[in-house]
């Protein structure tokens, strides 16, 4: 069975808003990330077990209020008490957390076809963000997370990098194509090169 992207038919290559005499460097980029494990785990409130010392692709679960653990391929990102949703290029890692993590402890949902993922890189970045959220994304680091609203949908921000400014966002499939227009509504007025 194939996989159908949430944003195969509306995500398309070009320049697209305010990009005429600049130069292409200096366009914001947006991207679909596809083809990512997207995985939940919770941790009941009776378990007495430690998650600290669980160990996912060489990286241990913190309980570090908007921080993200991360390496090349994985990226675990604090989502609320207990709470984490767990990113990775590696599809065959879900063997892997079924295993670490006891169905008697932890609660493990594979969301991997349930979410729109984009992707946007440029230095206008969080000018695009502030747009349609009310958090103040300029104290938002690399390595931070954050859920929050954008235009009023549920939207989860993952800053990957901040030189330049790189972000995953991440929205329930559902309503990924009205999030892609209001993603890329907002970052017309810079100019972007969806990829």
């Amino acid at each position: 069975m194939t996989s159908v992207s949430a944003l195969n038919h509306i995500h398309r290559a070009g320049l697209f808003g305010n990009y005429e005499k600049k130069d292409k460097e200096n366009l914001l980029k947006v991207s679909e990330v596809k083809n990512l494990l997207i995985v939940q785990i919770v941790q009941y409130k009776n378990s007495t077990i430690s998650f600290e010392t669980i160990d996912i692709d060489s990286l241990n679960l913190k309980n570090d209020p908007l921080n993200v653990v991360s390496n090349s391929d994985t990226r675990i990102l604090w989502n609320g008490p207990k709470n984490w949703l767990l990113v990775s290029t590696k599809k065959d890692l879900l063997k892997n957390i079924y295993e670490v993590f006891k169905e008697t402890d932890f609660a493990v949902t594979d969301l991997s076809h349930s979410r729109a993922v984009i992707e946007i890189e440029g230095k206008e970045v969080k000018e695009v963000l502030k747009k349609g959220c009310p958090f103040n994304f300029n104290i938002l680091e690399k390595n931070n997370s954050i859920n929050s609203t954008y235009n009023g949908i549920a939207f989860t921000v993952d800053m990957i990098d901040d030189h330049p400014n790189k972000i995953r966002l991440f929205a329930l499939r559902s309503f990924g194509e009205s999030f892609y227009h209001s993603i890329t509504d907002s970052s017309l007025e810079f100019g972007f090169q969806a990829i």
